[in-house]
């Protein structure tokens, strides 16, 4: 659907800040973690640990998302999604996520019904609630979204702490995400399965402080590239991080659609982004919970490879590059 698209309700314009502000809130439910919900100067929202967990990403047209590959409440549940799996890879429970909108005058009002209906969508299924932000015109489609979480008494578990002698592990999905993008790149709109795990990644948020509750070392939202996101865990703790394939799942899916596109079903599970899995290093692989699986081990020296070789090729997604 184009922003410019008609509807009974009109544009954004027509309809105004404060009736769109109305639109998106009324009628929403909040979780017990919200004290004060959207219509003040500013939300409440539940810090029983004593610290907030929070994290912020843009989402902008033609850069993150194209409307005519996703639709906007896709688009709703990918921008709430990306924020939260941030939240989960420190180790945390999410609480609230506040949302930035921006659009063009002329952009429908049923672009943005759909729009945050997505995102009320995937907060329902994270348990956090919407609890306010600010929205403007611009030239552009443009959302961002600052996630909170609570870390419930734990220690946040950041990039720096992966130790040799340590084993890693992902929990969610790898690889689906590039093959939906392939496959849209192509032209075409199914499989539906990886179509719709480019357009609506489903992070696996429990995971996360799941993950922590069992002592995870490092942990990292595996958002651009499963080998670059480990990098930034190799550089942040200065180790090394060997990924062994034969550890690694390469669904049929993905297989069936690589043979179809000519593609390497093993270089999207590597290096393709956005599916928000998350990957964590443990000490001791038999106490990893349920939900995660290992891939390779840490070890002294520094940098990523596979199989024991430096991999060949581009490792991940890098904007400006």
């Amino acid at each position: 659907m184009s922003p410019n698209t008609p509807d009974g309700a009109g544009t954004v314009a027509q309809v105004g800040e404060f009736g769109l502000i109305d639109r998106i809130t009324r009628g929403r439910p909040q979780p017990r973690t919200t004290l004060l919900g959207p219509g003040d100067d500013a939300a409440v929202v539940a810090a029983a640990d004593g610290r907030v967990v929070a994290s912020t990403d843009v989402l902008v047209e033609g850069v993150h998302f194209r409307l005519d590959w996703s639709g906007p409440e896709h688009v709703g549940r990918k921008a709430v999604a990306v924020n939260l799996a941030d939240v989960a890879a420190m180790g945390a429970v999410p609480t609230a996520v506040l949302v930035g909108l921006a659009c063009p005058s002329e952009t429908a009002v049923a672009v943005v019904d759909q729009l945050t209906a997505g995102m009320w969508a995937e907060a329902t299924r994270a348990r956090v609630g919407v609890v306010g932000g600010d929205m403007t015109q611009a030239p552009a489609l443009v959302i961002s979204i600052t996630a909170l979480g609570d870390l419930q008494g734990r220690a946040p578990v950041t990039r720096s702490g992966a130790l040799p002698g340590d084993v890693v592990a992902v929990a969610g999905k790898l690889g689906w995400s590039a093959a939906g993008l392939a496959v849209l790149g192509r032209g075409f709109r199914s499989p539906v399965s990886v179509v719709g795990a480019h357009r609506a990644p489903e992070p696996p948020y429990p995971a996360g402080p799941l993950a922590a509750e069992a002592g995870a070392t490092a942990m990292i939202d595996v958002s651009d590239g499963l080998l670059a996101d480990l990098g930034h865990i190799s550089a942040a703790s200065t180790v090394a991080i060997d990924v062994r394939t034969d550890l690694i799942e390469v669904h049929q899916r993905l297989v069936d659609v690589a043979s179809a596109l000519g593609g390497d079903p093993r270089h999207w599970v590597l290096t393709g982004g956005e599916d928000h899995a998350l990957a964590a290093t443990f000490p001791d692989p038999r106490g990893i919970p349920d939900g995660w699986r290992v891939i390779g081990t840490v070890t002294h020296g520094t940098g990523v490879t596979v199989d024991g070789a430096p991999y060949t090729g581009t490792t991940g997604w890098q904007h400006w590059r």
